[in-house]
């Protein structure tokens, strides 16, 4: 390896960085090009991620991997295809389970099912004549092989959705072994996420040095935005007071540009890379997002929608439908045939569900109110004036 060109954030340097933030990990038998890339670059990355995000880089003979923690968890973190508390317990038996057996040893489907049936918590247990629990697994160990910690030797494990006696043969990949991130001893006699987030295990003060720039690093790079009122008020100060610098130091090494306004900080990508989850993305519901942004910027700027000293715009259920439905015979036209038919009432939900993940609404559990947040109005979208339905 070139000693100059490893100790360079160059532009392979970035394109690895990339891949480290955006993936779990990098599976060198699956993708030995941007494995190679981290490795020739690894003491630079390392070096990077380490003193601004305080985040590990591990560089295996199988794979690489950053290891991302987030300051706070958001509900976007959770494993998407999952639907049910039940998925996640399963996935923690199977990981039990892997561990119990050696590297490259096969198994059964029918081996699995009864050892997690005897491992699984709770007095209801498991039931593999239940549809619903067989899909629960069909879902964990879909995402197991995707992810790389277990093999499929033989067969189809969706027919094990039809029946219960259905097997497939299944091997115990090396990397299994690392799927789950390693805890210094200490860290272990934590009771909260925040205690095994926080530098040194809890220890340190979390206002002061390289703590409180990890800490603001860390939801820049894993949260759609940074609002001031979510955030302890030194964070903000600290945004206002190193803007200059923190833009010059994340638009250098990453293809991201560093925006900050008065109650919102965030990443944005001046243009559209396949390898990251962005928003807008090519889903038919992010079109009415974009126009739905569009009209409420419009209604604000003429007064019809009042903003509160946060950014935000309060909203009953009712009103927020209402919203939708002008939304659609404004828009509706250029619409999805899914969402030109669909009822407001359907339309509304998609929307909304899609806006909380990306941090532009909320729902006040209290009252119930509907927040449209403020980075809702930076991300909207028109249709030209020659646009014509037909």
């Amino acid at each position: 390896m070139d000693l100059d060109s490893s100790r360079a954030f160059d532009e392979t340097a970035q394109e690895a960085a990339e891949h480290l933030l955006e993936q779990f990990w990098i599976l060198r038998e699956r993708e030995p090009d941007k494995y190679q890339m981290v490795r020739e670059r690894e003491p630079v990355l390392r070096s990077y991620f380490l003193e601004k995000l305080g985040f590990h880089l591990i560089v295996h003979p199988y794979f690489a991997k950053l290891e991302k923690i987030p300051v706070r968890p958001e509900p976007w973190m959770g494993i998407r295809d999952f639907q049910h508390p039940r998925d996640y317990a399963l996935l923690c038996c199977l990981l039990a389970y892997l561990e119990s057996k050696s590297v490259d040893e096969q198994f059964l489907m029918s081996e699995l099912c009864e050892e997690l049936s005897a491992a699984y918590p709770g007095e209801d247990g498991l039931d593999w004549t239940h549809y619903e629990h067989r899909r629960a697994l069909v879902r964990v160990l879909v995402y197991a092989a995707e992810l790389g910690i277990l093999q499929v030797v033989e067969g189809d494990v969706a027919e094990f959705s039809n029946t219960e006696d259905y097997e497939v043969l299944y091997e115990v990949p090396a990397v299994s072994r690392y799927f789950m991130r390693s805890l210094p001893r200490e860290s272990l006699a934590q009771r909260d996420l925040q205690g095994i987030a926080a530098p040194n295990g809890g220890e340190g003060d979390a206002e002061i040095g390289p703590w409180r720039r990890r800490r603001v690093y860390r939801q820049l790079f894993l949260s759609p935005v940074m609002y001031r009122w979510q955030l302890d008020e030194s964070d903000f100060a600290y945004l206002r007071n190193y803007r200059q610098r923190i833009r010059e130091d994340i638009e250098s090494h990453t293809p991201f540009q560093f925006e900050l306004y008065q109650h919102a900080a965030l990443l944005t990508l001046p243009e559209r890379r396949a390898r990251f989850a962005f928003f807008p993305d090519n889903k038919a519901i992010s079109d009415v997002a974009l126009h739905f942004g569009g009209l409420i910027r419009e209604l604000v700027e003429d007064e019809e929608l009042l903003v509160d000293d946060r950014g935000c715009v309060r909203l009953t259920q009712v009103d927020y439908e209402n919203l939708v439905d002008a939304c659609r015979v404004r828009y509706g036209s250029g619409w999805s045939k899914q969402h030109r038919e669909a009822s407001v009432a359907a339309t509304a939900q998609e929307l909304k569900d899609l806006l909380m993940e990306w941090k532009m609404l909320e729902v006040e559990a209290e009252t119930g109110m509907v927040l449209l947040l403020p980075l809702l109005a930076r991300t909207i979208g028109r249709y030209p004036d020659d646009f014509s339905a037909e």
